[in-house]
């Protein structure tokens, strides 16, 4: 496994992939001027700054506004369950923003929206599968990994409110 940690609009981001595809997007924590991201770094995995170029420059185009869908080889690891309810979120539309509930019931599992919302909080894949898509029943902003603020930010950067990210 390779990785490398980058630093974006919203913070650093540890990635990480394998000859199948992308693995992991994790939400880095600032320490100082280090991130921290272990125990997410396994003692195998090699740091590989180059092996990410793709993603670093698809993330890039994104958090500029003129990426609006990855174009990356993706391998998540999950239940069958938890891999329907991911490739559902690939549907969902950049910008718009869809309910537990509804996509429950794209996947077929109308009566699954706690379990919907299991599978889209251990999304191992974060904007690239854009989980942050996905809100309330009643229009509410619920739990995200990289927490609420940048959820907020990722879907106003959507609907075209680029100035969150300038004034960074």
């Amino acid at each position: 496994m390779k990785y490398r940690v980058l630093e974006t609009p919203i913070g650093g981001l540890l990635l990480a992939r394998d000859a199948a595809g992308l693995r992991l997007i994790h939400f880095a924590v600032a320490v100082g001027a280090d991130l921290k991201v272990g125990p997410y770094v396994k003692p195998n995995w090699r740091r590989d700054d180059d092996a990410f170029d793709d993603v670093a420059s698809q993330l890039t185009e994104y958090f500029a506004g003129r990426r609006q869908r990855f174009e990356l080889p993706l391998a998540p690891e999950g239940t069958p369950f938890q891999q329907r309810v991911w490739s559902a979120l690939l549907d969902v539309p950049y910008g718009e923003t869809i309910s537990y509930g509804e996509l429950a019931a794209r996947i077929g599992r109308r009566s699954a929206s706690r379990a919907v919302g299991l599978a889209n909080g251990s999304n191992p894949l974060p904007i690239v599968i854009p989980c942050h898509r996905v809100i309330g029943s009643n229009g509410t902003l619920t739990g995200y990994g990289g927490g609420l603020a940048i959820k907020e930010r990722l879907l106003a950067l959507e609907r075209g409110a680029r100035r969150l990210f300038d004034s960074r």
